[in-house]
């Protein structure tokens, strides 16, 4: 059965695309590892959190600033515990885009995804230099 999309209108959408999202990255052979092993991530802590951080881009309800965090630190501090390369950003990139994809079309749903894009651009090439481009098509 093909599901109608729409775009994501609600923070009810932003959780179940974040849910489906970490689901599929979690298990990944590329990038689950970082997820799992190295940031030890806690998902009923988390999914609300990074919630919050998509709804407040979205939506601008501002939610994600009483989290007092700010989201490159987060990656720069795992960066030594196991170095996030230019492929780990591009195929975390992939499979946002991939998890969009599958629900959602429409202003916010591609609003999201090129957000996605300078994020993953943005972090590669703090991390990793100027030659540390993401971008997928």
């Amino acid at each position: 059965m093909n599901k109608i999309k729409k775009d994501i209108e609600t923070r009810a959408d932003i959780d179940d695309l974040m849910n489906r999202f970490y689901a599929r990255a979690i298990r990944d052979e590329t990038i689950g590892y970082i997820f799992t092993d190295v940031a030890k991530l806690d998902l009923e802590h988390h999914l609300p959190v990074i919630g919050d951080f998509w709804e407040t881009l979205l939506f601008g309800t501002g939610n994600y600033q009483k989290h007092g965090r700010i989201l490159l630190q987060i990656h720069v501090a795992l960066n030594p515990k196991s170095p996030l390369t230019a492929k780990h950003f591009r195929r975390w990139l992939e499979l946002f885009r991939a998890t969009v994809d599958e629900s959602f079309t429409g202003t916010r749903a591609e609003f999201i995804k090129l957000r996605a894009e300078a994020i993953a651009n943005r972090f590669s090439t703090f991390l990793n230099g100027a030659a540390a481009s993401v971008s997928v098509n």
